[in-house]
């Protein structure tokens, strides 16, 4: 195989910021060969009303019209089913959960569900999607870290389910096995996005080294086979999330004796020829099209691009990651800086 032709490519879980940051990294979907963002909400301050995300997504307009951006609000207690409803008409897509303290501007999320059923049931009954960063936070007495944080909030996802079986919930950014198989056994409202770096790292990739650290951190080396075998299988409710986490380089660099650096990794300059250069290397290139584009354009029901179909070209030509980024001073790195991937982006 020379070249592939995926139609559609849709990144259903992006970090765009605000800003300047916004201004330069907001390009990169498309770069990177995608013409649908999944836009995530935790800005400072956050994104939790219908108002705030319809100018959220004029800001990306403005500097991208191409790219079909679907807006999400975050969770918290001040969002009200009338909220929602208010959502739904605007054409507001999900609303995100993201535990208290566990990622980049998380510092307002949430510590019970239950007092939340409300809204989840005004998105059951309104079709919003419920977007989860599934862990729980560290709690050194209940023997609870980074590396079982995910596993530990399980639980909850399948209480969520059990008690709203119509709504439609998303896993995020799944990184162990346990994961993977309890969305498997879960119905058919309940899908799970994958990154391409968590089908690259183990922990040996980050412990160290700070360009590949994120949240939730990369597993063990059999965490990461049960996400590339879930893909090679071709299951139909596991799709592209990249969690795409752009930071500037002093961000990503540095750390303090009180401080860490930031939490995430930045892909989506070379996010498709990135995910088919992965999914050959474990013998799954044949689901390209339906890993980056058609399990989850079905899953949200958007199975065609607002200009539709639009085709992209992989081409199997080496290409070298080389390229930092930077406009007025703000300098942001791509994962896998200096390596090589087996495709490009070619012109049709």
């Amino acid at each position: 195989m020379t070249d592939i032709i995926v139609y559609d490519p849709a990144d259903f879980h992006v970090h765009l910021r605000q800003g300047q940051l916004s201004r330069l990294v907001t390009p990169h979907v498309a770069k990177g060969g995608f013409n649908l963002a999944y836009v995530m909400p935790n800005l400072k301050p956050p994104i939790t009303t219908t108002d705030l995300a319809l100018a959220y997504k004029q800001s990306l307009e403005a500097i991208d019209p191409n790219i079909e951006y679907l807006m999400t609000l975050y969770l918290s207690p001040e969002l009200t089913p009338d909220e929602i409803r208010k959502a739904k008409k605007a054409g507001i897509v999900g609303v995100k959960s993201y535990p208290r303290g566990v990622t980049t501007n998380s510092d307002g999320g949430i510590e019970s569900y239950e007092v939340y059923d409300p809204i989840f049931k005004a998105m059951e009954e309104e079709g919003l999607v419920l977007n989860l960063h599934g862990e729980v936070p560290s709690d050194p007495e209940s023997n609870i870290c980074v590396l079982n944080a995910e596993e530990k909030f399980l639980p909850h996802l399948v209480t969520l389910h059990r008690k709203f079986p119509k709504l439609r919930i998303v896993l995020e950014h799944a990184t162990t096995r346990a994961a993977v198989e309890t969305v498997k056994t879960l119905g058919d409202t309940v899908g799970c996005t994958i990154t391409a770096h968590h089908l690259s790292l183990s922990v040996d990739d980050w412990a160290g080294q700070s360009f590949h650290f994120c949240k939730p951190v990369a597993k063990y080396p059999s965490d990461r086979r049960a996400l590339q075998q879930v893909i090679y299988e071709g299951h139909p409710r596991f799709f592209l999330g990249s969690d795409s986490a752009p930071h500037p380089i002093v961000s990503k660099s540095t750390a303090t004796p009180t401080e860490g650096c930031a939490a995430g990794v930045y892909t989506s300059p070379i996010l498709l020829p990135l995910v088919a250069h992965l999914l050959e290397s474990f013998g799954a290139l044949d689901n390209l099209q339906a890993f980056v584009s058609g399990n989850g354009r079905r899953f949200y029901g958007r199975t065609r691009g607002k200009d539709s179909p639009k085709a992209v070209r992989v081409v199997r030509e080496k290409s070298k990651v080389e390229a930092v980024s930077e406009l007025d001073g703000i300098k942001v790195a791509p994962f896998w800086l200096g390596k090589e991937l087996n495709f490009r982006l070619g012109s049709l």
